[in-house]
């Protein structure tokens, strides 16, 4: 069986040396555009190629990532990236956006793609779709169980990356909005402002929403017998000592079974949240899970740590082992060959040997001469030594072959990883023009006001009684379903459902997850693409076509101007009303307080600094938190020549349910309430 790999983060070069001479298999790194740590000091095209040539001659690999949503006035930007990524030979792109996915693959064929945790997998289906979709391997979301990992493994080859240490967002990554919301900055574009770090209020609980950092690296060896491919370091905003002392608790708990307390003491005292937690991994979801940064965390990471942790990393690792074969005879130049096992190479000296006139060569010289490969990652483990009669080299000769060997050895590795790269156009797209208007609203519950027969698609939770589902469609309701955002163990059950509703005589299904579009196409459904997809560029939309989709819900990060230049033909549209979904959580607010599933009812308020009031929503396997403000942009898009749908987004509205006329409707929803434009103004970072 493979080993599992050690993926170490990288914000700088610094971290790069820190993270290799600490036992990394692979690092993770990103362009200075794109990538999801943007706050990362983060490598330039030339830092970059510097990366790869230190990362290969040492057998490391290294994985660059261009995992943000892109716009399409970014996509020649995605081009050169790519384009310069293949060019330096980086062994695989990680990558959130189906649009750059594509991209990819026709400027180099052989660049291996992952998918990053941005794309929200984290049920069998999404990873297989992206399986299919070309994709090598599939850096799950962090909120899964130990089973559930494994039934992911078992059901798809693709190659499975798990985070084992570092920060936890409290959302679902891919799937918080909340510091776009609020202030523009992106967390799907690398400007995260780690709203969740800050006080949110429920019951005594003054940090709802702040986790404590994961530590899973006890289970390494549990992961790699489970089928594991990597285990991953969060961290790119950190420094160079904490990358060294996770990754060498990494390699500690892959080669040992167990951890040094020592690095245990050390990677604590670096960086943490009151601790660590298991509880995703381990099933142990609540109260425990949660933590934030206080004064005794910081002060514990002091110069001393930080000097000891350096002094680790401050020599070479000398782990490429090496083969090698010396020769040497009177009237002959001296000759040493070497191998890695990919490369075999052949140097000679510049003078032909010498008969000796005093002492002459000995084996045991030789040897002790040629393998002094200090200051260098080489460990010469075999040498034949082939040595004439009473020859002499000297020393200075033999060092000379040794080190000519070793650089010539070092330049072959640097440049050991070579694609095909294709000349790609991007073209400039022609806006879309809407076709027939269409009016989309989708519910909380089965209880719809009889004014809702108008809308074009009323979708409803998939989970709803099938009894109310079979009355809707009797009342000519034009009714669809909605399956869950999260898919988190319950597959199957979502499957049986999909097929009693399918019927009853529902053909339409609103998929905000990969994961559903798989198993929707699987039993023969109309696919309506959701927000939750993260559509933002034309390229995106493309991909939704290929796909068979009816239509698509575009991103509400996208501004107006941004989502009316959109191309493709798919009919499109955004939310026009509604309390936008800022975040998505497994770990429900409550359980902060100490609150249990029975005695929160399934809902509950977050009070910030400010005293506003967030509403979230349990349905028992993923907590949605709402905006607290409604998005109201009902002429805006209604009157777009460029968006096809007007999407309702109906969450909190109990008055929907007596709803008789949609224009009384539309006017009482509109009348004397504060209301936002959410991002349609003024779009994200």
């Amino acid at each position: 069986m493979k080993r599992i790999e050690i993926l170490s983060p990288c914000g700088s070069f610094e971290s790069v040396v820190a993270a290799v001479r600490s036992g990394a298999d692979a690092v993770y790194l990103g362009a200075k555009e794109l990538s999801a740590r943007a706050g990362a000091e983060n490598f330039d095209d030339t830092e970059m190629k510097k990366a790869v040539e230190y990362c290969h001659i040492r057998n490391v690999l290294v994985y660059v990532t261009v995992n943000t949503v892109v716009f399409d006035s970014e996509l020649e930007k995605a081009k050169t990236l790519i384009k310069t990524c293949a060019e330096a030979g980086v062994d695989a792109l990680i990558v959130q956006n189906m649009g750059v996915a594509s991209i990819a693959k026709k400027i180099a064929p052989g660049l291996k793609l992952h998918a990053s945790t941005q794309m929200s997998v984290h049920s069998p289906s999404g990873a297989k779709l992206l399986y299919e979709q070309g994709f090598k391997r599939v850096v799950l979301s962090r909120e899964l169980s130990r089973e559930e990992i494994k039934e992911i493994a078992e059901s798809c080859p693709v190659e499975l990356e798990v985070f084992v240490h570092g920060a936890l967002c409290m959302s679902v990554s891919g799937q918080c909005y909340f510091s776009a919301v609020i202030g523009s900055r992106s967390g799907n574009r690398g400007r995260c402002a780690q709203t969740c770090r800050l006080p949110f209020s429920v019951g005594k609980s003054k940090y709802a929403l702040s986790l404590k950092d994961n530590s899973v690296i006890d289970y390494i060896r549990d992961m790699e017998d489970i089928g594991v491919t990597s285990a991953k370091i969060e961290g790119r905003l950190k420094r160079p000592e904490y990358v060294a002392a996770a990754t060498k608790a990494c390699f500690e708990a892959r080669e040992n079974g167990v951890v040094d307390e020592k690095t245990k003491v050390r990677l604590e005292s670096v960086f943490s949240r009151t601790g660590f937690t298991d509880g995703y991994y381990t099933g142990k979801r609540g109260y425990e899970m949660f933590g934030y940064r206080r004064k005794d965390d910081v002060v514990s990471a002091t110069s001393k740590l930080f000097s000891e942790i350096q002094n680790g990393y401050k020599d070479e690792r000398q782990s490429v082992r090496l083969k090698g074969e010396f020769s040497a005879k009177v009237g002959e130049r001296a000759r040493l060959k070497i191998s890695d096992g990919a490369f075999e190479l052949e140097v000679k000296s510049e003078n032909e040997c010498e008969t000796a006139q005093n002492v002459p060569l000995s084996e045991e010289k030789a040897r002790r001469q040629l393998i002094k490969t200090g200051g260098t990652p080489y460990n010469i483990s075999e040498l034949k030594i082939n040595i004439g009669e009473n020859v002499s080299v000297p020393m200075s000769a033999l060092n000379k072959l040794r080190r000519e060997a070793l650089d010539t050895l070092s330049e072959k590795r640097a440049k050991k990883v070579k694609y095909k790269i294709n000349e790609v156009q991007i073209p400039n797209f022609t806006p879309h023009k809407a076709g027939k208007k269409l009016r989309y609203a989708r519910f909380p519950s089965a209880k719809i006001g009889s004014g809702f027969k108008e809308f074009d698609l009323c979708f409803v939770p998939l989970l709803s009684e099938s009894e109310d589902i079979k009355k809707l469609i009797e009342n000519g309701f034009k009714l669809a379903v909605e399956i869950p955002r999260t898919l988190f163990s319950r597959e199957d059950k979502i499957k049986e459902k999909l097929k009693i509703v399918k019927e009853l005589g529902i053909k339409s299904v609103l998929c905000n997850n990969l994961a559903a579009v798989y198993i929707a196409k699987e039993l023969g459904f109309k696919i309506h693409g959701g927000f939750g997809l993260n559509l933002t560029n034309t390229l995106d939309l493309k991909w939704a076509e290929d796909m068979g989709f009816e239509d698509v819900e575009l991103s509400f990060e996208l501004k107006q101007s941004q989502a009316r230049k959109l191309g493709a033909e798919i009919p499109r549209g955004v939310i026009c009303y509604g309390y936008l979904p800022v975040m998505l959580t497994r770990n429900c607010p409550n359980k902060s307080a100490n609150i249990s599933c029975r005695d929160c009812k399934g809902r509950g308020k977050l009070q910030d600094r400010l005293d506003k009031s967030f509403i979230f929503y349990c349905d028992g396997n993923a907590t949605e938190v709402l905006n607290n403000l409604p998005l109201e942009e009902i002429s805006e898009v209604e009157d777009s020549e460029n968006l096809d749908i007007s999407f309702f987004r109906f969450s909190v509205e109990n008055s929907v349910e007596n709803v008789e006329n949609i224009g009384d409707f539309l006017r009482r929803c509109l009348k004397n309430k504060e209301k936002t434009h959410g991002l349609w103004k003024r779009g994200v970072l």
